[in-house]
């Protein structure tokens, strides 16, 4: 495993917007939300802005969809013909009445989930995607490992309690970040409502037999509405929100991942076991310090020039820039002295390709590592050609060929004619 070398390079910004910003000074006490555990992210950089028992064990009710749905889109297509189970019928909580052998649209079931939190449409997923809910829960904690979710394990697709299905704060915004940079996920969580026609998916048997199965089932519901009133509601409704998702059990309490997207600035809130309509509160309470106390500050552009470096065997040196940028959001008021500095790899060696990983540029103010930024090279290295084996082997059989040569034409040539004596 290559070391890090840390190459002496400090050099120094001053972190300002155009001037000192005109929000108030970020208050004193920070919010006080009822949930027992919480967090409040920035969706972009992954920044932590508020933390509450964030690492706490808890339950997630039907925040877990979220990760059922994120699989869905990952390992589906929208079109696939998704046929309802017995099992996934007759599964309790919330439910929209799926009939035994229905066949269903994914694209259709996805927004059934995750609007009307659907524990009927999260099983018949999970038994398409998955082949069984087992084989699903499996591949769920994959997925949350991959999202950085370290204190999480699921069993089910839906949340409805069991001992082993558990989560944390911090870990379900890292599944939430990672769920929100999928475009389909987006759409769906910020959906309003949605019509299904679901009749004329139904097989000629049920079409004959839906009286009956409706009486055990429950009615084939064809318009589905979000359960997230931060997304419509005149009196929960909050400014700029598009998603994500809602959940509650009695073991879980009343559960929300609130999202919300100000000039092109999205924040994520996560409240856990809150009481009653303080869902809406805590979520609105935790979104609204983050976007009127903080300001985000870009500190490093894309593609930005930083530095050069060596290359071992290199016909030149590699100049290196930032693969992307890189923001932070600051204290509103705060202007610290932010520190860069380059890690290099202990050795870069040639060839090296264009866009190739050579470096990190890390970003820091009072000793406190605010990120890390990848560094690439921007064109091509190749290496030097006298610098492979063969080239020098080359170059001694060549030379010991031509000294032979020049030695045979030296050589004195023998007389063929003796000298005539009288």
């Amino acid at each position: 495993m290559f070391k890090r070398t840390i190459l002496v390079l400090f050099f120094y910004l001053t972190v300002a917007v155009g001037g000192p910003p005109t929000a108030a000074a970020a208050p004193d006490n920070a919010p006080e939300p009822v949930g027992e555990a919480a967090i409040l992210v920035d969706a972009n950089n992954g920044q932590v802005l508020f933390d509450k028992n964030a690492d706490r064990r808890m339950y997630p009710a039907s925040t877990t969809k979220i990760i059922t749905a994120l699989l869905a889109l990952e390992r589906s297509k929208p079109g696939d013909m998704v046929e309802v189970s017995e099992r996934a019928a007759q599964i309790g909580g919330t439910r929209v009445g799926l009939q035994p052998g229905e066949k269903v649209r994914m694209e259709d079931l996805l927004y059934i989930l995750m609007l009307s939190s659907a524990n009927d449409a999260a099983i018949a997923i999970a038994e398409h995607v998955g082949g069984s809910v087992e084989n699903f829960a499996t591949l769920m904690n994959a997925r949350a490992q991959k999202a950085g979710a370290k204190g999480t394990h699921f069993t089910n697709p839906h949340g409805m309690p069991d001992e082993n299905h558990y989560t944390t704060a911090r870990d379900m915004a890292l599944i939430s970040c990672e769920a929100m940079k999928n475009p389909a996920f987006r759409r769906i969580v910020g959906t309003t409502n949605y019509k299904v026609d679901r009749r004329k998916h139904l097989s000629p048997e049920l079409q004959q037999n839906i009286e009956r199965l409706e009486r055990i089932y429950g009615p084939v519901q064809e318009d589905f509405y979000n359960h997230n009133k931060l997304i419509w509601s005149n009196y929960y409704g909050y400014k700029g929100a598009n998603g994500i998702k809602t959940g509650y059990t009695v073991e879980a309490g009343q559960c929300i991942i609130a999202s919300a997207d100000r000039n092109g600035r999205e924040l994520i809130a996560v409240v856990l076991k809150s009481q009653g309509a303080n869902l809406w509160s805590d979520a609105a309470m935790l979104l609204d310090y983050g976007f009127n106390n903080f300001i985000p500050v870009q500190l490093v552009k894309p593609r930005q020039i930083i530095t050069d470096a060596a290359v071992l065997h290199g016909t030149k040196r590699a100049v290196l820039e930032t693969a992307s940028g890189f923001y932070y959001d600051f204290p509103v008021g705060e202007f610290p002295e932010v520190n860069r500095k380059v890690e290099l790899k202990e050795k870069i060696s040639a060839p090296l390709k264009a866009g190739q990983k050579l470096a990190e540029l890390v970003l820091d103010t009072n000793g406190r590592e605010l990120g890390r930024v990848q560094l690439v090279n921007i064109y091509p290295v190749p290496r030097k050609i006298s610098s492979y084996w063969w080239y020098w082997a080359a170059a001694i059989i060549i030379t010991a060929f031509l000294l032979k040569l020049l030695t045979m034409r030296r050589r004195p040539g023998r007389h063929s004619r003796s000298k005539n004596r009288w």
